[in-house]
């Protein structure tokens, strides 16, 4: 089982191979891939910190418990009709998500991301509306 919280279940399909640091990297590759080859490998909802958090490295502003990053994930929890505690297999997650998200909801859930700029997770939420899962990784990390 993934522990994930309600922001990342967006980041994993945005997900192209960078991060924070080079451990980041290869923990949320290897997330990425159990769930992109296993559709069916259970999530558990988590409030707050999770496994890909644990990763996030020593040496930056660590983000992890802010509040606007918590806000995010209820939103998005709320957007996806998901709750904390809640377990699920990833393939029902990116049925929610293909219900109940469009390509524009990122720039509105996720307007304080770094990330976001890339472009990358409107387009992960247009490939799982067209009925896709993830995409495999690059062979070299970008």
């Amino acid at each position: 089982m993934i522990q994930l919280r309600g922001h990342h279940l967006l980041c994993m399909l945005g997900f192209r191979g960078m991060g924070y640091s080079k451990e980041f990297v290869e923990h949320m590759k290897n997330v990425y891939n159990q769930l992109r080859i296993e559709p069916q490998t259970e999530v558990l909802i988590v409030t707050g910190p999770d496994e890909l958090c644990h990763y996030f490295p020593d040496n930056q502003c660590y983000h992890c418990e802010d509040k606007n990053v918590a806000d995010r994930d209820q939103q998005i929890l709320v957007k996806l009709g998901l709750h904390s505690g809640q377990k699920l297999a990833w393939q029902s997650v990116e049925s929610r998500i293909r219900q109940h998200m469009h390509p524009s909801d990122i720039a509105v859930l996720c307007s304080t991301c770094s990330w976001r700029s890339y472009g990358v997770c409107e387009e992960g939420v247009q490939r799982i509306k067209e009925g896709y899962s993830l995409l495999p990784l690059p062979k070299k990390s970008v």
